[in-house]
């Protein structure tokens, strides 16, 4: 596939980046510092600023599917939302957050006393980016969140999906990020979660 992948500089974007050129995808890598971007077969590495929505559009137009992976507090889902309907790609795959998986029925793991202040700002954020996609009928769009630990690690291939439920493994909740790019651009080639958020972690 022709595949606009947003924020290919981050920890998450580029292993997503390695695992699409692993798979022989032709990628056009954005960041607004393309020169972090790392080097990757079929990749052509372009400057793109996510609040920027008409020039974000032009750089997504042709493609046949866009992925976002930047934090939610540094950018703004509406623009981002917006600028893949300009765009006219149909297939939008954003990387999410696991703040608003839930815990227990009604219970979202960002409101459960132990979740780390630090991180609530960007996970309520997250949250937000969730519902606002589930109120979009025009794009086919697709929401994934990590369990609650995700880190640089192995490539295994073996992880379970989920759905709204925060999963859980004999270690904890876990998944690694080289994991979780083989998570999403599994269902980038295969889609089984369409217009849904889904979950993946061990």
């Amino acid at each position: 596939m022709n595949v606009a992948l947003i924020g290919a500089s981050g920890n998450i974007g580029s292993r997503i980046l390695s695992e699409l050129s692993r798979r022989g995808h032709r990628v056009t890598a954005i960041a607004r510092n393309p020169e972090r971007i790392p080097a990757a077969d079929g990749a052509t590495p372009v400057a793109g600023d996510v609040f920027d929505q008409a020039g974000l559009a032009a750089l997504l137009s042709g493609h046949d599917a866009a992925i976002s992976s930047v934090h939610f507090l540094a950018s703004d889902p509406a623009r981002l939302v917006d600028a893949v309907r300009a765009a006219g790609v149909r297939r939008y795959l954003a990387v999410g957050g696991a703040g608003s998986l839930e815990v227990a029925p009604g219970v979202a793991l960002v409101d459960t006393p132990d979740f780390p202040v630090a991180y609530k700002a960007e996970a309520s954020k997250g949250g937000e980016f969730l519902q606002l996609l589930r109120g979009v009928a025009d794009l086919d769009w697709t929401f994934l969140s990590p369990s609650a630990a995700i880190f640089p690690g192995e490539r295994t291939g073996r992880f379970r999906l989920g759905g709204d439920q925060l999963l859980v493994g004999p270690e904890g909740s876990r998944i690694s990020m080289e994991d979780y790019a083989v998570a999403l651009v599994d269902e980038l080639e295969a889609p089984a979660h369409s217009r849904r958020r889904f979950t993946v972690g061990y």
